[in-house]
C-alpha cells in the first residue's frame, strides 16, 4: 500500500503518540541494541534512542522512511518486508507498535522476528486486535454492497489466544499479554471517517470510480454518526493487543 506521510504525521500522530505507553513495557537501556519494526515516520525510534540504545527503524514503506531519514538523520533506518528482512546482527529487543497487523504472513513475521534477537532478547509489541474498528469496517462493507461492490478484510486483527500461539510456535516464551479497548477521536472533525479511511483504507477502493469512491465514504460516514459522533469528534472503535515476550 502507498502511505501518506505527512497526512500520517499531521491526523494520526495518535498512532505513536500512544506509543510513548508502550516503552515503558521495553525498558530501553543505553548500548542496547534495539530494532523498532514498523517504525513508519520513526518519531519512537527516535524516542527509543533516547535512552541511549542503538535503535535502527524498519518499515516496507518507502515514503515513511524518507520522512523518518528527513527528520532524524542521526538514526539508522532501513526499507524491508518484515516478513523476509535479513539484517546482519541480532538485537538484545525488537519493539513494534500498530504495525504487526498490516503484515498478513504473521508466521514469517514471527520467525523473522526471532531470528534477529539474541537468546533472552525480548519482544514488545502492540497491534490491533479482535474487534478492532470493527464498527467502522461494518458501516464500510455495507455502503460498498449498496453501491454493487464487495468488500475483503484486508487486516489480521488476532485473538490474544491466536496470537501468543504463534509467538510460541517459533519459540517464543510470552510473559505478559493485555487485551484492552480504546476508543480513539479523530482528528477532523467534519469528515474523520472519510479522512480515516482515506489514510489506511485506500485498498479498499481500487478500481472503485472517484464519485463511487465518495458517495460510499459519505455513506458509511453518516450511518455512523449517531453512535461515533461524540462532543464534536468522530471517534474509532479501536481494539488493542500488547504483549512481552523473550525469546527461549
Amino acid at each position: 500500500m502507498s502511505w501518506n506521510a505527512n497526512l500520517y504525521k499531521s491526523n494520526y500522530a495518535f498512532v505513536f503518540q500512544y506509543g510513548n505507553s508502550l516503552i515503558e513495557w521495553l525498558q530501553p537501556q543505553a548500548g542496547e541494541q534495539i530494532l523498532d519494526l514498523g517504525c513508519g515516520t520513526g518519531e519512537l525510534t527516535a524516542k527509543l534512542a533516547e535512552s541511549g540504545a542503538q535503535v535502527t527503524g524498519l518499515d516496507a514503506s518507502a515514503s515513511m522512511i524518507e520522512s523518518a531519514q528527513r527528520n532524524f538523520p542521526q538514526l539508522d533506518f532501513v526499507v524491508a518486508n518484515a516478513a523476509s528482512f535479513s539484517l546482519p546482527k541480532q538485537y538484545d529487543a525488537i519493539f513494534s507498535n500498530a504495525a504487526l497487523h498490516w503484515m498478513l504472513d504473521k508466521e514469517a513475521v514471527a520467525a523473522r522476528m526471532y531470528q534477529h534477537l539474541k537468546p533472552g532478547g525480548r519482544l514488545i509489541l502492540e497491534m490491533g486486535a479482535q474487534g478492532n474498528v470493527a464498527s467502522l469496517l461494518q458501516a464500510l462493507e455495507q455502503a460498498m454492497q449498496q453501491h454493487g461492490y464487495s468488500y475483503t478484510p484486508f487486516w489480521y486483527f488476532p485473538s490474544v489466544g491466536e496470537y501468543t500461539s504463534i509467538l510460541e510456535k517459533y519459540g517464543f516464551s510470552v510473559r505478559q499479554a493485555l487485551y484492552f479497548d480504546r476508543a480513539t477521536e479523530l482528528a477532523d472533525p467534519e469528515n474523520g471517517i472519510i479522512d480515516w479511511f482515506d489514510m489506511f483504507g485506500d485498498h479498499f477502493f481500487e478500481n472503485i470510480p472517484a464519485a463511487t469512491r465518495t458517495a460510499i465514504l459519505q455513506q458509511a460516514q453518516e450511518s455512523l454518526r449517531p453512535t461515533h459522533f461524540r462532543g464534536g469528534k468522530w471517534v474509532a472503535d479501536y481494539v488493542r493487543l500488547r504483549i512481552a515476550a523473550v525469546k527461549h
